[in-house]
């Protein structure tokens, strides 16, 4: 039996990646940062404690890096040179959209390490995850009946986090794709205007999308606790966005899963009863 270490297991991609492991009947390693519970394994990324706990005894492993730091490349830096040290058989790294294009970024900094490593390795980087809406996003949408980003009417192909979950657990079984990058997107290309009115739709209810200034919106990150250097990056990646830099769409998703993409209105269905407005919804509540 296979035990597969997942990293962000209790967020919206490690989480159903871990059931379709558990499904295939591997046993599934999840990591935490808090104190472990069954079936879990201690493993701060910030602090480096249990990264080699964690891997000891580990067939292969999904990596990535928690929310909210800037230094991606430190963190995972120690996880890979220990998956290397174990000889770990298979090693999945999931990143982002447009990194490979400038090799002085973290997040590819870490991409080079893995491939360098000599492990047989996949690394996956999705778009605009649609469960944004639903989490990230969700406090604007619920309080103030509106999608409040300074993106204008920039473009992206957003991807449902099932199937970049889809996509990973396939990479982790199976070795006809190793040693390759793919960058994961939707079919489909949305402004935000288009996204409120599939939302509106769905929700039986008005949602609209509001172009707010990147000062406002740097106000708000900042009140709402993110750290100043993510909130700067988060800019960065929404001006980009604005520019178009996220409308490419790939056929990645088919080519590994044999299936396409879930459309933005499939997700708008499934999700519709976290567009009631209510109280308890968390602004800034990362995926």
């Amino acid at each position: 039996m296979t035990t597969i270490l997942v990293l962000g297991a209790s967020g919206t991609v490690g989480s159903e990646l871990s059931r379709l492991l558990e499904s295939a009947g591997h046993t599934v390693r999840r990591a935490t940062s808090r104190t472990p519970g069954a079936g879990q394994v201690g493993l701060d990324l910030v602090t480096g404690e249990g990264v080699a706990n964690a891997l000891d005894g580990a067939n292969a492993a999904f990596v990535l890096a928690p929310p909210g730091h800037v230094n991606q490349d430190e963190l995972l830096g120690p996880v890979i040179e220990q998956a290397r040290i174990r000889g770990i058989e298979k090693v999945v790294l999931m990143t982002a959209m447009g990194v490979d294009g400038d090799e002085s970024l973290p997040l590819r900094k870490a991409e080079l390490q893995l491939e360098r490593s000599g492990l047989a390795w996949n690394v996956i980087r999705p778009n605009w995850f649609m469960q944004n809406f639903n989490s990230y996003w969700l406090h604007g949408i619920t309080h103030a009946g509106a999608i409040q980003l300074p993106v204008g009417a920039g473009k992206g192909s957003f991807i449902d986090t099932r199937d970049i979950a889809a996509v990973a657990a396939l990479l982790l079984q199976r070795g006809e794709f190793d040693n390759q990058a793919f960058d994961l997107t939707g079919g489909e290309a949305l402004d935000h205007y288009e996204v409120a009115r599939i939302l509106s739709a769905e929700a039986g209810r008005a949602i609209e999308f509001e172009d707010v200034a990147p000062e406002a919106f740097r106000r708000k990150l900042l009140s709402a606790g993110m750290p100043a250097p993510y909130t700067e990056l988060m800019l960065v990646l929404l001006h980009n966005f604005k520019l178009g830099h996220s409308e490419r769409t790939t056929d990645a998703v088919q080519r590994i899963t044999g299936r396409a993409p879930r459309t933005f209105q499939a997700y708008a269905r499934d999700y519709r009863d976290a567009f009631t407005p209510n109280d308890s919804s968390s602004p800034f509540a990362l995926v």
